[in-house]
């Protein structure tokens, strides 16, 4: 009796799962379809470089990281990192040059996301700090930016 009783479920559950389909209706939820669409807006190249390169001069400006304590630069990596993020978006765009052009560019990109990922400012390496982070993110990004300036997309 159980393999009867089994056999009908099985049998119906096949008949919905047809009949939805055959009539267009998805099995989805309304929450799925309610959320936004991702942005697929393109990031011009150039000004993700110029973004980029403003805001590693601008932390050069304001003088750096001068602090050794651990804690004092994780803003500015932050600040860092962002026009960072979105000169990858950039580059991964552009259709000018093929992706080995970029190797070296995101292999910096991918150091400072590392120095990031740590979750905060580990301070400099002579005050005890074991694995700092800093010169994985500010580092990186300075030698990103001199990168840059010696490979223009024109």
């Amino acid at each position: 009796m159980g393999r009867r009783i089994w056999g009908k479920t099985a049998g119906a559950l096949v008949l919905a799962v047809a009949v939805t389909a055959v009539s267009g209706c998805s099995i989805s939820s309304d929450a799925d379809t309610a959320k936004p669409a991702a942005n697929t807006k393109a990031v011009d190249l150039g000004e993700a470089t110029t973004t980029f390169q403003t805001a590693v001069t601008r932390f050069d400006e304001d003088g750096g990281c001068l602090e050794e304590t651990p804690g004092t630069c994780w803003e500015q990596m932050q600040v860092l990192m962002e026009p960072a993020r979105t000169l990858r978006k950039a580059m991964n765009s552009e259709r000018s040059v093929g992706a080995d052009f970029w190797t070296d560019a995101y292999a910096l990109i991918n150091k400072m996301e590392d120095g990031i990922a740590v979750g905060e400012d580990q301070g400099w390496k002579d005050q005890g700090v074991v694995g700092t982070n800093r010169s994985d993110v500010l580092g990186s990004a300075h030698d990103l930016s001199d990168w840059l300036d010696e490979n223009p997309i024109q």
